[in-house]
């Protein structure tokens, strides 16, 4: 049987910014491919997560130089994309779930008239189909009163029912591929494992190709296929979600080493030691 051919392929990947201070390489040369599977990028904050998944979908600043060997989402050629090709893609091929809800749902429209909106321009829906589809995708992200959500502004939701309605909006024009960027990271533990589980079942039903940005190395452990590392712009270490116990890498090890155990109440947690030639060259 002939291996299913991937989502999306991202090989040699670089995104620079010239700065004031000289150039600044936000991502080095990052490669992978991704299937109807849910990734995890993990690393500490700057190491180039969120500019890697934003560079996929084109949302980079102009201030940004993007480049890379390969850049396709199923068979299209991203990297020299016109803003039709953009616009085609962006929602109904690949949607991204931002970090914070307060600060990508705009707060001057329902989040209804905003659910309706996807749905209209990328479904090509009329408004009543439209507003049908909007409520369905809150009661599939487990909103129990969909129509008071429906009518409600975004700062009238709490932080766990503002992010489900943005998991809903980004998942009306049925994407192939989501990027959620730290999709947890403002909610409380027990709101997170509702979202989590959410995701799950939405990316299982509907056969989503899932790349989780997050810094929990644990939580992309546990929810996780398979986990790219990176550092300092670069992918260090690959493996699967299940074995990243196993890393090798030392800075895979040093951040498993620096997460608090219960074991270990009392005692300082250990302080990563780096090493320059993890970086190599620029």
């Amino acid at each position: 049987m002939t291996a299913a051919a991937p989502l999306l392929e991202v090989e040699d990947l670089h995104v620079t910014y010239r700065t004031t201070r000289g150039l600044v390489h936000a991502v080095r040369g990052v490669s992978f491919t991704l299937g109807r599977e849910k990734l995890g990028i993990v690393g500490e904050s700057g190491s180039g997560k969120s500019q890697t998944g934003r560079a996929i979908l084109g949302l980079t600043t102009s201030a940004a130089d993007v480049r890379a060997k390969t850049l396709r989402f199923s068979g299209i050629d991203l990297r020299h994309a016109s803003r039709r090709t953009w616009r085609a893609v962006r929602g109904a091929g690949m949607s991204m779930i931002m970090q914070d809800p307060k600060y990508s749902l705009n707060p001057v429209m329902t989040v209804g008239q905003q659910l309706v909106e996807a749905a209209r321009l990328k479904k090509g829906l009329g408004r009543a189909e439209a507003r049908a589809s909007a409520l369905a995708m809150l009661e599939a992200v487990r909103i129990d009163d969909p129509e008071r959500v429906f009518a409600a502004y975004p700062h009238e939701l709490s932080g766990g029912m503002g992010q489900r309605a943005m998991i809903a909006m980004m998942l009306i024009p049925d994407p192939d591929v989501l990027i959620a960027d730290e999709p947890t990271s403002a909610l409380d533990v027990t709101i997170q494992l509702q979202v989590l589980a959410i995701m799950d079942r939405l990316v299982e039903a509907r056969g989503l190709g899932l790349i989780l940005i997050s810094h929990d190395l644990e939580l992309v452990a546990t929810f996780c296929d398979r986990v790219l590392v990176m550092y300092g712009g670069r992918i260090v270490e690959e493996l699967d979600a299940a074995r990243l116990g196993e890393a090798r890498h030392p800075y895979t090890r040093g951040l498993l080493g620096c997460l608090p155990r219960p074991e270990k109440r009392g005692s300082p947690l250990p302080v990563m030691v780096r090493d320059p030639a993890w970086l190599g060259a620029p």
